[in-house]
């Protein structure tokens, strides 16, 4: 059977539904074809399950802090299985809101496997998708544009493949029934960061290994150093500038022993699981990209500023183009995709104002480019930072760790760049990104009034300190 439809959709994760719903709204006949679930990794193995056990992780560790606001607590105990039960039905919740939108949009979803075809009867270009369903029948999608949004996984290290039991990804952990003892995680990125933090709320020892000189290895330094001090002062063990030989990585009984090394030392960690969180992989394999002329040699999908592919009516968004691994640029470029190929009026669309968020505790979170980034480049560079400890709001909280640093050019006064670590700066960094969007200054920023008392001030006073005008410290 063959159907066909304006736009086919091959992957329903957060880029893809997002890319369906957008190209429904301009009227175009849409069809998304998922072999999971809708929503995806992020949805459903990323960042909401994540997000969620963190939530759960913060109360508890709040809980213990409580007596410190006056509140003195007995008997508290965590019960990790109804942890999972809330994150389950979490995740639940929005995967029926999504489905909804698919059914208020119109669009047709196809649960199955889909790889792409070349020129046939059916169409004179590559792109047709054909689709092995549940039930093993085959359908056949033609589309005047397809866009491919097939997502990402944990890449893997050799010799340290996840078995589900002892040696875990970030998607296996996310289903353990009860909490290790200890773990080591190997990466110390953004995945392993917020694990390493939720798992010390939670009671566990954690030691995290990272191969580059600092965590958050592609943020600012003084962010990842603030972070540091933040682990370690809860207890998280944190080896920089390590590798693990996964040769030496034994399962024991009691869970698993591995060789780390930095320089000519080394040093031998022992655990009750083992986390590989060192990045993720494009899933472009086994989808039909040999059938067509879409240049992808490089692990990834390669695209233009449009997203599209070397085949003009094929276009590619997300995780699968490499780049900013993130589920908010991968709506943004699924919604960038579907403007370009109706036709509609197209803004820059630039990566590096894409915020970035760390979901800590406390939270970390960026926009633009780092001070380091930003000198690289030439500029000339004029940077203000504010402490949290100075914020009333913060004060009141007991959350005063951490501060903003604003990243500025001295000639032209433009905001090059703002970094974040302290409460709740994941919801602060849209003030940063709306700032850059519209070519801000300090000043303009510095001079908006930011309601007292509130987290948000902060922006104002790190803004106002480029000029060595802060107010509050």
């Amino acid at each position: 059977m063959t159907i066909s439809c304006d736009v086919a959709i091959l992957g329903g994760g957060t880029g893809g539904y997002v890319a369906a719903i957008r190209a429904a709204q301009l009227g175009k006949s849409v069809v998304v074809i998922e072999m999971d679930k809708l929503g995806g990794t992020c949805l459903h193995r990323g960042c909401i399950p994540s997000k969620s056990l963190l939530r759960s992780a913060e109360v508890y560790a709040e809980i213990q802090e409580s007596e410190s606001y006056g509140i003195e607590t007995s008997g508290v105990q965590l019960v990790f299985p109804k942890v999972q039960a809330r994150k389950e039905s979490v995740v639940e919740q929005l995967h029926q809101g999504v489905q909804f939108l698919m059914r208020k949009n119109k669009i047709q979803v196809l649960k199955g496997k889909g790889r792409i075809i070349g020129p046939s009867i059916f169409s004179p270009r590559s792109g047709a998708v054909a689709v092995e369903l549940e039930n093993g029948e085959m359908e056949t999608v033609v589309s005047g544009h397809l866009i491919v949004a097939t997502g990402s996984r944990p890449r893997v290290l050799p010799g340290l493949k996840p078995d589900g039991k002892v040696i875990l990804s970030s998607e296996e952990a996310l289903t353990l029934e009860e909490l290790p003892a200890s773990i080591i995680i190997v990466g110390g990125g953004v995945i392993g960061v917020e694990w390493a933090s939720m798992l010390v709320d939670f009671g566990v020892q954690v030691t995290v290994v990272e191969a580059a000189s600092q965590l958050l290895p592609l943020e600012d330094e003084e962010i990842a150093r603030e972070l540091l001090r933040l682990l370690k002062k809860r207890g998280v063990k944190v080896l920089t500038g390590t590798t693990v030989d996964a040769e030496t990585c034994v399962i024991t009984e009691s869970g698993v022993t591995i060789e780390a090394r930095k320089g000519e030392k080394t040093e031998s960690l022992s655990a009750e699981k083992l986390l590989v969180s060192v990045g993720r992989v494009a899933n472009i394999e086994n989808i039909g990209l040999e059938n067509t002329d879409i240049h992808f040699g490089k692990g990834v999908i390669e695209v233009n500023g449009n997203m599209q592919t070397n085949e003009p009516h094929i276009y590619a968004i997300g995780d699968c183009i490499g780049g900013l691994q993130l589920a908010h640029a991968a709506s943004h470029e699924g919604i960038r995709a579907v403007n370009h190929l109706a036709g509609e009026t197209l803004h820059p669309y630039h990566p590096h104002l894409v915020p970035r968020c760390v979901y800590t505790r406390p939270e970390v979170a960026s926009v633009g480019y780092t001070e380091k980034e930003a000198k690289a480049l030439g500029a000339d560079v004029v940077t203000g930072k504010f402490p949290f400890s100075a914020i009333g709001k913060a004060i009141v909280y007991g959350m005063k760790d951490g501060f903003v640093k604003v990243v500025a050019d001295r000639s032209s006064g433009d905001i090059l760049g703002v970094q974040m670590i302290g409460p709740h700066v994941t919801d602060l960094i849209g003030e940063a990104a709306l700032a850059q969007l519209l070519d801000a200054t300090p000043w303009e920023i510095g001079e908006a009034v930011h309601a007292h008392p509130t987290l948000s001030e902060i922006i104002g006073e790190a803004m106002l300190a480029v000029d060595g005008r802060a107010i509050g410290f």
